[in-house]
């Protein structure tokens, strides 16, 4: 039976470990998989140093995006608009608003570009309303914003 190597952790793998961290594996798993990769490096003084420079740069690369999506927040910050749609009663609506709309309506409004990812809808939207979602900017960074689903009544 062969011995467990121990390898440093470049980058998180999945139920292996976080980046960093010190594991034992088998030494084909080491040798085909996470060597060849980048995935690990043998545990020397070069690899520590290593993985303290990909931490630094890893550390300045989140700053950055949270700069950004924080200067986008301030962008989109006290965003309010109407959605016009069809009903069947006056009060429900005659299918659903959906995430694709409201994106399309913070983008003429705002002029912002967002994935549907972004925009954190607890469920569809089939009532006349008043709702107030959020968007995920990553890093933490969240907006909430307001928006009014009423009827069309321009038929």
């Amino acid at each position: 039976m062969a011995v467990a190597v121990e390898v440093m952790l470049m980058a998180d793998v999945k139920k292996l470990g976080k980046a960093g961290a010190i594991v034992k594996v088998a030494p084909g798993y080491a040798r085909n998989m996470l060597l060849p990769q980048g995935l690990a490096a043998p545990v020397t003084e070069a690899s520590k140093r290593r993985l303290a420079k990909l931490e630094a740069k890893r550390a300045e690369e989140r700053a950055a995006r949270k700069a950004a999506a924080e200067a986008l927040a301030t962008k989109l910050a006290g965003l309010e608009f109407t959605v016009k749609v069809r009903t069947v009663d006056g009060t429900r609506l005659y299918g659903s608003v959906n995430p694709a709309e409201i994106l399309s309506a913070i983008e003429t409004a705002r002029g912002v570009k967002l994935e549907r990812g972004q925009l954190l809808l607890p469920e569809h939207l089939r009532e006349i309303g008043s709702y107030t979602p959020k968007i995920d900017l990553g890093e933490g960074v969240q907006v909430p914003f307001k928006f009014q689903v009423v009827e069309d009544t321009a038929e």
